[in-house]
């Protein structure tokens, strides 16, 4: 084919294919399905966010990634609130649990002081009746299990108080699980205790979640979960080779063969190697600037003008929404479109988030390369939601009551 054919035939495919919405202004039919439609997103870190800096989110705020206003704007309307315990509390015994029961009732705290925008959800029947009423539901899940320590009576605490799932570790290992980030593996997956864990948690319905576990504690989740699991603000390690924080290929498929579902996180690091690579980069300045300086422990004043410098130039590679969409369509492309859903990770990755997809407002940008992409409108309420809701269906049917 001659080439100027060839450009002729180009031409003609451009001017007759369907014009694609501009990414950063979704069409009506985008912006009506995030309104109508719960989005339920796996993992937001407000209640972190506002225990280091207080401030009501019933109004704009200035900082972070979500508010009232900006949620409402997006149609993110079940945001699950993470309830966020670092690994450091689990060198003092009853720092962990005592931390989670703070951030818990910070939670409850929004809901109070805001009842008209805000009510916890403790099952997926208040999330459609709250959402319904026009409000925000808040359900809770608890980053990390170091709040039980070694004790099964605490499940039924926080279960009590609302925790309805549990990312098994963060990032050390635990009493439950060794982490995807941490080379020291002593449980070598899941513990024994961990698995009396993963068994209580099945039978009080408090969803399993594998974001943050090593390979070898997922792998013993599926031979011993009896319900469907999450991974409630993960993506797909195919984009970002060796990164063991998110999931490979093996492991996406046999979640979506038991029924279960990825929730794919905003984090730039989680969606492409360019950022990786960038971070690498800078981490190795930085080793190096100190070194130079003769700096033992630079201040947070002096950290920051040295990213600010490095950064000015070299700018950081932010992902952008197609990013996020290419992890989605790998999801379905090896596991079906029962299996994906959201896990934003907002106010938890810091200045990473993608272009376009920034804050609670944006995503009808999200929802507008859905369908630019050729989902169907049904297909769509599965990832904003529907998937979501029946793996929380699936475990509370399947709890032991009384």
């Amino acid at each position: 084919m001659s080439r100027l054919l060839s450009a002729s035939l180009a031409v003609l495919a451009a001017l007759t294919a369907p014009a694609l919405a501009d990414p950063a202004n979704p069409s009506e039919k985008a912006i009506r399905l995030a309104k109508e439609t719960i989005i339920l997103d796996g993992h937001v870190d407000i209640p972190y966010r506002l225990q280091s800096h207080p401030e009501s989110i019933a109004v704009r705020t200035e900082a972070g990634d979500f508010d009232y206003v900006r949620a409402m704007e997006g149609g993110l309307n079940a945001p699950f609130m993470s309830i966020y315990v670092a690994s450091s509390f689990q060198a003092t015994p009853g720092a962990a649990p005592e931390q989670a029961d703070a951030l818990i009732d910070l939670v409850e705290g929004i809901a109070a002081a805001d009842p008209d925008k805000f009510e916890v959800a403790y099952s997926v029947s208040d999330v459609k009746r709250i959402t319904g009423a026009g409000k925000i539901a808040l359900p809770m899940g608890m980053e990390n299990g170091a709040p039980i320590e070694t004790d099964l009576a605490k499940l039924d605490h926080f279960y009590e108080r609302g925790i309805r799932y549990i990312t098994l570790t963060h990032g050390q290992p635990n009493a439950i699980a060794d982490s995807s980030y941490d080379i020291n593996r002593p449980n070598e997956g899941l513990s024994d205790f961990g698995v009396e864990v993963v068994r209580k948690m099945n039978d009080l319905g408090i969803m399993v979640d594998i974001s943050h576990v090593s390979d070898d504690a997922f792998w013993d989740v599926m031979a011993l979960t009896d319900v469907p699991v999450i991974a409630s603000h993960s993506s797909a390690r195919h984009f970002t080779e060796g990164f063991e924080r998110n999931m490979s290929d093996d492991m996406i498929k046999r979640l979506g063969e038991e029924n279960g579902v990825i929730m794919i996180n905003y984090g730039s690091s989680f969606l492409t190697n360019d950022y990786q690579e960038w971070t690498s980069r800078l981490r190795a300045a930085g080793a190096s600037w100190v070194k130079a300086e003769g700096i033992d422990e630079p201040t947070d004043e002096q950290r920051d003008a040295f990213q600010a410098g490095y950064m000015a130039a070299s700018p950081k590679p932010y992902a952008t929404v197609e990013d996020v969409l290419d992890h989605i369509d790998h999801v379905v492309d090896i596991a079906g479109i029962d299996s994906v859903g959201l896990g934003s990770d907002f106010d938890g990755v810091g200045d990473s988030l993608p272009v376009n997809l920034k804050d609670a407002s944006m995503m009808p940008r999200l929802v507008q390369g859905l369908i630019d992409r050729g989902y169907s409108d049904e297909d769509i309420k599965k990832i904003l939601s529907g998937n979501a809701l029946r793996v929380w269906s699936a475990v509370e049917a399947a709890a032991k009551k009384g």
